[in-house]
């Protein structure tokens, strides 16, 4: 237990600094696209792990896939603090709201990429897959595609626009 003295002052919490508070806007976009490269690499990664837990079979390794996913659920979880500071940050600070709303959209399409790309998965181990659900499964295919569509021309709007708030300052 931590006492102090009486008279003494009490020890300050200190907000955890973040490292981008100051960081050009430039910056902040270029760390969006640095946080889409390690969720691009952890959703590899989780599809490896579902290659690897179908291919376990027939006794399939699921505790293995198990902790594949629960890393990758951390990894998103990580990425997706970082993108909401930023949005926070465009959104009051920096006073870019079109900024952050192109990350806001990001976000989104991002938890709906990773519901489909679960569902996916589900759907597709052994002991679950039916006849009937080739065509839901060729639906949520599509949908993958669609949304990895919008993200990347969501990126691209948000490069431009952030290239052209630069510009304006």
């Amino acid at each position: 237990m931590i006492t102090t003295e009486a008279g003494a002052e009490s020890p300050e919490l200190e907000e955890p600094t973040w490292p981008w508070r100051d960081a050009p806007i430039r910056e902040l976009v270029q760390r969006i696209h640095q946080l889409q490269a390690e969720r691009a690499q952890a959703f590899r990664r989780l599809e490896e792990g579902h290659r690897q837990y179908l291919r376990s079979g027939p006794s399939y390794d699921f505790q293995r896939y198990r902790t594949t996913v629960h890393e990758v659920t951390q990894a998103f979880a990580t990425a997706s603090r970082e993108v909401l500071a930023v949005e926070a940050e465009l959104a009051g600070p920096r006073a870019q709201p079109l900024l952050a709303s192109h990350v806001r959209s990001l976000q989104q399409l991002e938890q709906t990429r990773l519901a489909t790309v679960a569902l996916l998965q589900l759907m597709g181990a052994p002991e679950l897959t039916r006849q009937e659900d080739t065509l839901q499964l060729h639906q949520l295919k599509i949908k993958v595609i669609k949304t990895m569509e919008a993200i990347n021309e969501v990126l691209q709007d948000l490069r431009f626009d952030a290239d052209s708030a630069a510009e304006c300052r």
